[in-house]
């Protein structure tokens, strides 16, 4: 398929010296006519021969040529080094071997680049990784003081500390999980679960944040099992609780309510997690799970960096869970994961 390709187009490359040639040939034959009417006849199998000769055989050689080139160019394509170039560069017609030094030299230096920047952006990743893993070691002494020196310090200012070390644990935990998106082998660890009861967990591991903005967290339905990874399940839940806080805006009673029900129909769990915060702008709803976006409500937030729902887009689709918002302004928002039954 490949020959007659080329072939192909190698006719129609060749088409006006084919004409050339077949004109040349009429005209022979219409000479040949005029002056030797009589021997034509005897003449016609052999100019035919000639004709045919004249025409197919360059083809052959032209077809040959042209898959050589093929060969030696995906070659050069896959490996645009001097030798590679060498080898196109013999095979190519004189008049195109000026483009192929300057395709080799522009093929070079893109590939240098990329490579240079390939090297940059996995050096950053593994400064951030260490960071990350680093920056774990304060956090435990300093859990570690206001666990054994509570004694020592007024309420209000452990509150606080164990406010700021959960702020700050959040944050390393949202570049941990994104230095991992990239990863082909992920750790997950799939087993039947409790999701009532990680719902709670998830809410006992954000418990500061929760009593420093004032809510009150409300649980509802069966305690229904799902099979899942419950770090994954328990970073998603993170980013939705603090999102929440995040966004409640001015109101005097924040609450968060985590309900499940069951579809059937779809063969599905599903997890509302619902709060009565200032809700998402219908302008804003499409566009919350892309990176970095933080709306027109963000940019009245320092803290706003447009990666937590981000993240919980990617981890969500790795633990097959499809996600659905519903939100009005100043009516808070209801995000459904549905889990598949297994």
């Amino acid at each position: 398929m490949k020959k007659l390709k080329i072939l192909l187009d190698c006719i129609l490359s060749c088409k006006i010296w084919l004409l050339c040639i077949l004109g040349l040939n009429l005209s022979f034959i219409f000479f040949a006519w005029i002056a030797y009417s009589e021997a034509l006849s005897d003449l016609r199998l052999l100019m035919l021969f000639v004709s045919a000769g004249v025409m197919i055989i360059p083809l052959i050689s032209l077809v040959r040529q042209q898959l050589r080139i093929h060969r030696a160019f995906c070659l050069f394509l896959s490996e645009p080094d001097p030798e590679t170039e060498e080898l196109l560069w013999e095979n190519v017609p004189r008049t195109e071997r000026s483009r192929i030094r300057l395709l080799g030299e522009h093929l070079r230096k893109a590939q240098n680049f990329m490579e240079n920047q390939a090297t940059m952006i996995a050096d950053y990743e593994d400064y951030i990784e260490n960071w990350a893993h680093e920056i774990k070691k304060p956090l435990s002494l300093m859990t570690l003081m206001l666990d054994n020196r509570k004694d020592e310090m007024s309420p209000l200012v452990r509150k606080r500390m164990i406010y700021v070390r959960d702020q700050a644990r959040h944050n390393v935990e949202q570049v941990l999980y994104f230095s991992r998106l990239g990863v082909v082998h992920k750790d997950y660890y799939w087993e039947p679960l409790p999701l009532l009861s990680l719902c709670r967990e998830a809410a006992a591991d954000n418990a500061s944040l929760l009593e420093e903005a004032g809510f009150s967290i409300n649980f509802h339905g069966a305690d229904i099992s799902v099979v899942t990874d419950k770090k994954g399940l328990i970073f998603i839940l993170s980013q939705l609780i603090s999102n929440s806080v995040k966004y409640s805006g001015k109101n005097p009673q924040p609450s968060m309510d985590f309900s499940i029900h069951t579809d059937s129909e779809n063969r599905k769990i599903c997890l509302c997690v619902r709060d009565n915060g200032q809700g998402i702008p219908s302008s804003d709803l499409p566009f919350i799970f892309d990176k970095g976006f933080t709306g027109g409500r963000g940019s009245c937030f320092s803290r706003s960096t447009g990666m937590g729902l981000y993240l919980v887009e990617k981890m969500a689709r790795d633990l097959a869970i499809s996600i659905q918002v519903h939100s009005q302004p100043n009516q808070g928002t209801e995000f459904y994961l549905n889990f598949p039954q297994v």
